[in-house]
């Protein structure tokens, strides 16, 4: 027969037992609402909250230097708010607010129209992006989240203050990424770091083809698997094999290299190596054919339609392609050079009706120790005179600018 001393140790015994599945019930909880992948929802949450606020600060007549420096942040506790989509407790940091408020100025862009762009509904992944990390295309596919790392991060900052007087200086003509805002999202004590910048390629017409060129033959053909994709990322041996050519009047020609010429020389001063020119190639008459004029995904975009035709766009409710609603609709291959800022139109002369999308992309790889090791190795391997990638910043510069020359017919 038991004591009662024994039943009470026997109850004690039992009590952290029950504590620690109370607490386990509780983190399943919590697993359970937030179904998705939190992160988009939180920078939904995030931007608004950063563009609401900063609607309530003064623009500033120049930027300083504690601009290129500064960053906002709050945290968010227990928050009952949506809590099918966003976790309990997280973390959200923007970056250099004021800076990338004037750049986005500088780009056209209105700081309400990207708040309706990026945070009307939340940013869905890129399934043909090829980039490591998590990449995501807003609902109406005028802007590009990048999942970046914490060194990338520290290469923007380092980069910045020129990266923006490089933007004034070229008034804001240029092939590089329109840069538009930094985060960082915390939950569950994971960072998470986001690069916001402008789609390259056209929110309206579809790409057909695409090429990834970095001005090197050596390990630089897609493989494979990507090549059984719906729409692969060729590179620059498959350019080449292709016979492929960009067929674009002089006048837009001489327009493309003045830009690349300028941001290249940006890029070397920078010690900045191992870019590449993105081209995105829409095939008018396959358009046609397919009739593939892409509908914007979300049926809260048709809602808003009704919104008066007149309203300029500083007071638009779509966004920063939505103001052209207002306009008549457009024909095949046409499109707005104010929203498509990297399209080209095919010469007259062109064996074929194309739309060129063209940028430059993968910015922020420095020449450090770690690109002076791959260029020893590659050297070792394939001679010292072979055209591999991982070469010094003005030898990258001087072949690429020679290969992208060439691409055009």
């Amino acid at each position: 027969m038991s004591s009662p001393g024994a039943t009470s140790n026997f109850s004690s015994a039992l009590a952290p037992k029950r504590k620690t599945k109370k607490k386990h019930f509780v983190q399943q909880k919590v697993e359970v609402f937030r179904g998705n992948d939190p992160v988009p929802s939180v920078l939904v949450w995030g931007v608004n909250h950063s563009i609401n606020d900063l609607s309530q600060v003064p623009v500033p007549v120049m930027l300083l230097p504690d601009d290129f420096k500064a960053s906002t942040k709050i945290k968010v506790n227990n928050h009952l708010f949506n809590k099918e989509n966003l976790p309990g407790q997280f973390k959200f940091k923007e970056y250099c607010p004021q800076v990338f408020r004037n750049l986005r100025e500088r780009f056209g862009i209105e700081d309400q129209d990207y708040q309706v762009s990026l945070a009307r509904s939340p940013p869905r992944k890129d399934e043909e992006g090829n980039c490591e990390g998590l990449l995501l295309m807003s609902y109406d596919r005028t802007l590009v989240v990048k999942e970046i790392s914490s060194e990338e991060v520290a290469e923007m900052h380092s980069i910045i203050s020129k990266y923006h007087q490089h933007i004034v200086t070229c008034h804001g003509s240029t092939l590089l990424p329109q840069f538009l805002a930094m985060y960082r999202v915390t939950v569950e004590n994971e960072d998470t770091y986001l690069l916001v910048m402008r789609n390259m390629f056209s929110h309206r017409l579809h790409v057909h083809r695409k090429y990834d060129l970095k001005g090197s033959l050596v390990s630089r053909e897609a493989s494979f698997k990507e090549k059984v994709k719906e729409l692969p990322t060729y590179k620059d041996v498959d350019f080449r094999n292709n016979m492929q050519k960009v067929y674009v009047s002089d006048e837009e020609k001489e327009k493309v290299m003045d830009k690349l010429n300028r941001d290249i020389e940006f890029l070397v001063r920078m010690r900045i190596m191992d870019y590449s020119l993105l081209l995105g190639i829409h095939d008018v008459e396959r358009a046609e054919e397919e009739e593939v004029v892409l509908a914007p995904p979300s049926e809260e975009e048709e809602e808003d339609e009704n919104s008066p035709a007149s309203a300029p766009r500083s007071t638009s409710l779509d966004g920063i392609a939505g103001y052209m609603n207002s306009f008549k609709p457009m024909g095949p291959g046409e499109f707005d050079p104010y929203v498509d800022v990297y399209a080209i139109q095919s010469s007259d002369g062109a064996p074929q009706r194309e739309v060129y999308f063209m940028g430059l992309i993968d910015v922020l790889t420095q020449y450090d120790t770690k690109k002076k090791a791959a260029h020893a190795a590659k050297a070792v391997k394939h001679g010292a005179g072979a055209e591999i990638s991982t070469v010094h910043p003005e030898q990258y510069a001087k072949r690429f600018r020679e290969f992208i020359t060439n691409i055009f017919a």
